[in-house]
């Protein structure tokens, strides 16, 4: 069945740097767009970032961008995203998925910005 396991959250402290991972089974990843998505506490899921299927195209939410940077491995069925200056705001469960709206997401990992 389809299984996306994503790791690599923390504690960081404002101005630091974090990479998620996301390693994708039972589905043909290289054939799918990817998604990051987050929730922050007492929110509703927000995107953050998408990524064509060989990552010639990449978009990112207002909110992140020039910030974050979403990658690929299509040989090692994972996805990235690398978070730099980070902020206080950015504390939520980021989740990698199929859709914008979260489809087929793992159970998150937690990133948490605070001094």
């Amino acid at each position: 069945q389809v299984q996306l396991v994503e790791s690599g959250g923390g504690l960081v402290q404002p101005g630091g740097s974090l990479r998620l991972s996301c390693v994708a089974s039972g589905f043909t990843f290289s054939s799918s767009w990817m998604y990051w998505v987050r929730q922050a506490p007492g929110k509703g899921l927000e995107w953050v970032s998408s990524i064509s299927t060989q990552g010639g195209n990449r978009y990112y939410s207002d909110s992140v961008r020039g910030r974050f940077t979403i990658s690929r491995d299509n040989a090692k069925n994972t996805l990235y995203l690398q978070m730099t200056s980070l902020k206080p705001e950015d504390t939520a469960l980021y989740y990698c998925a199929r859709d914008k709206e979260g489809m087929g997401r793992g159970q998150g990992t937690q990133v948490t910005v605070s001094s």
